[in-house]
């Protein structure tokens, strides 16, 4: 037990360090959000020669933090209201996430994206960003380079959608309902959705937000199909079985929603467990940053921005679209 403490404890806290001033930053613009100043953070010290002491916690970080985040994550989750709000739009989700997932695909071999970029990107976008990126990166062994180009294309159209979201939603005069659920099912991150529907208004703002929330449960479903693949995948090489992908961490995330739910007592408890989720997030972005190779990052930047820009165009017109016809 010294002994892993020992290997593992310098690195994690060097993360924890850094990813204090992002988490402070990002608190305080949410607009930016703190994971992605973590990433930005960590690319910047790469130039540091770091020593080897440092090297176990970095991919302990980047790895099984990143998986205990998740787990807390589900502290924030009230799975009653978000059924409630789920049963009026799950055709809706099956619509945009089966649109979203077919565009990534089909256009990243037209790009030759590399595969786990293409899956993350695809995910980031029609589930939930940040969240459902860092849940789906250990499932398919996702490198960092791969992360951080996922998260860095999420956070573009993030910022772009919390201002050009309200102001489409002007010129299209549309309710307070369209616009709740068409913020919630096509912005990709929970702080995005907050500016853009309460910019729009407090009723479009309380919609959007459940909506959000109600997608980001299918993080769990998402996964355990990833988790299949992988295995067929990795199986045809006598290496993998499912019992060795499988998200367990995901099952922890289940838990962690049905506590919330069924014990109210412990709410406030529960606030404080899911923001030091989001906060371990930002020390595995931070840890994925310190391991990121800069040129590569740059040379291969394009593809990805273009995959992130047709993805998230195809969502929201899709969302619009089902939206028509079924409500």
């Amino acid at each position: 037990m010294k002994n892993t403490l020992t290997k593992y404890f310098p690195g994690i806290l060097l993360t924890a360090i850094i990813a204090l001033p992002a988490w402070v930053i990002g608190t305080r613009f949410p607009m930016i959000g703190s994971p992605i100043l973590g990433i930005l953070f960590g690319i910047i010290l790469t130039f540091w020669k770091r020593p080897i002491i440092f090297t176990a916690g970095l991919s302990y970080t980047s790895k099984k933090i990143l998986q205990y985040s998740i787990i807390l994550l589900g502290f924030q989750m009230n799975l009653f209201q978000i059924l409630q709000v789920g049963k009026q739009t799950l055709v809706l989700m099956v619509f945009t996430l089966t649109a979203t997932f077919l565009t990534a695909y089909l256009v990243g071999k037209l790009l030759k994206i590399n595969p786990n970029t293409n899956i993350l990107i695809g995910i980031g976008t029609s589930i939930c960003g940040g969240s459902a990126i860092a849940a789906a990166a250990p499932v398919i062994d996702a490198k960092d380079d791969e992360v951080v180009h996922a998260i860095s294309t999420i956070f573009l159209f993030n910022v772009i959608a919390a201002f050009l979201f309200p102001a489409l939603g002007h010129i299209f005069n549309m309710s307070n309902y369209t616009f709740g659920l068409w913020a919630g099912t096509a912005i990709n991150d929970t702080s995005s959705v907050v500016a853009a529907g309460y910019s729009y208004s407090f009723a479009a703002g309380n919609l959007a937000v459940i909506v959000k929330l109600t997608r980001t449960l299918m993080i769990v479903p998402v996964t355990i199909t990833l988790a299949l693949y992988q295995s067929k995948k990795t199986h045809k090489n006598g290496t993998y079985h499912i019992s060795k992908v499988f998200p367990w961490f995901v099952l922890g995330f289940i838990f962690a929603a049905l506590l919330n739910t069924f014990l109210p007592l412990i709410s406030e408890f529960s606030v404080a467990l899911a923001q030091i989720g989001k906060y371990m997030i930002v020390m595995a972005m931070t840890s994925i940053g310190l391991n990121t190779n800069l040129h590569k990052l740059l040379k291969n930047g394009k593809a990805p921005i273009l995959l992130g820009l047709i993805c998230w165009a195809v969502l929201s017109c899709v969302s619009i679209i089902i939206q028509h016809i079924l409500f």
